[in-house]
């Protein structure tokens, strides 16, 4: 299976759901009490960190929680650290949100979480998608992802990549799918540099030391907006609307890549169903509202929504198209 199917393998089946409010009954048997705290996988500046932060601005202003939401970073092992403390530590604890995304089951798929697997947590919901872009500094010379894939194929351990994700990992894997795409052979030589988050490794990027930044848009707003990051190639099927969309895709320059990136949320087990309804319906009434919506146009999000038993499937389905994915590539045995 190429690479680049994934996106076409895992479906986005986008749901209209119209006047949204919290369940009566959820709302009567459970509320939350006192400080919810939402864990983001990563150091402060990454797209889990973006996730939690703007998430827990709009569940204060809907009033959908009792306090403020406190975002808490946890980084290491690609989001493993955190999946860790939820499963061992935090059963039953049904005021933790965590942040993932499609990187979270890239990490399942792969086996990066010794001895956890997708039914370890609750999965409550996805609130939009972010899609992959490739990146150069402003100084770069390499104009176009054309001109890059170019010098690759030529040698492929002459460009290297730094990104948020492990190796192996999300971050990682787009750097393959495009390179796949554009008929790069030997991908496993291309140099990859994980870092904690996406902010460290696109100032590693700005500054010189390492040659291009694969990530998600939302992530790279700041740099684009002070001119310091170019960014090549977002990797969508189309361009972005508003702002993003001088930013080329891929496809238009003739390669044929694709990197959609969920953002959505998973809680610890053992909490009681109706908690459980609770933050899905805050969920669905978190993407309805105007709010993030507007947060979602201001950051380049594309609608994505799923809920409840659906985005369960959803995980599971694409946890099982990357490990047959990165089996293709020579990652996992």
């Amino acid at each position: 299976m190429p690479i680049s199917s994934l996106a076409r393998s895992t479906p986005v089946k986008l749901i209209a759901i119209a006047g949204i409010a919290l369940s009566a009954t959820a709302a009567m048997a459970f509320e939350p009490e006192g400080k919810v705290e939402c864990l983001a996988p990563a150091d402060p500046g990454g797209g889990w960190d973006f996730t939690c932060r703007s998430v827990g601005k709009v569940l204060e202003d809907l009033d959908l929680v009792p306090r403020s939401v406190q975002t808490i970073n946890m980084a290491g092992a690609g989001g493993g650290v955190a999946y860790a403390h939820t499963v061992s530590k935090r059963a039953g604890d049904d005021q933790l949100l965590v942040a993932a995304s499609t990187a979270t089951t890239t990490r399942l798929a792969q086996g990066q979480f010794p001895g956890m697997d997708a039914d370890m947590v609750n999965w409550i919901g996805a609130l939009g998608a972010d899609y992959g872009i490739i990146a150069v500094s402003k100084d770069s010379d390499y104009q176009d992802l054309s001109a890059l894939m170019d010098a690759i194929k030529e040698d492929p351990r002459s460009v290297k990549f730094a990104g948020g994700s492990a190796k192996g990992g999300w971050d990682h894997l787009k750097v393959l799918i495009a390179a796949q795409a554009a008929g790069v052979e030997n991908l496993p030589r291309i140099p990859y540099l994980s870092y904690n988050n996406g902010g460290e490794a696109m100032t590693q990027v700005v500054g010189g030391h390492v040659d291009a930044f694969t990530g998600d848009i939302t992530e790279a707003q700041g740099f684009m907006e002070s001119g310091d990051l170019r960014v090549l190639a977002v990797l969508a099927e189309e361009r972005l609307p508003g702002k993003l969309s001088d930013i080329p895709t891929a496809k238009e320059q003739g390669i044929d890549a694709v990197g959609p990136n969920w953002r959505g949320f998973y809680m610890p087990a053992d909490i009681s169903d109706e908690a459980k309804q609770y933050w899905v319906d805050a969920m669905d009434t978190i993407y309805e509202s105007d709010e993030w919506q507007n947060v979602m146009t201001q950051n380049g999000l594309m609608p994505f929504h799923m809920s409840a038993g659906e985005f369960e499937d959803f995980v599971k389905q694409q946890i099982d198209d990357i490990e047959a994915l990165s089996r293709d590539i020579g990652l996992i045995q």
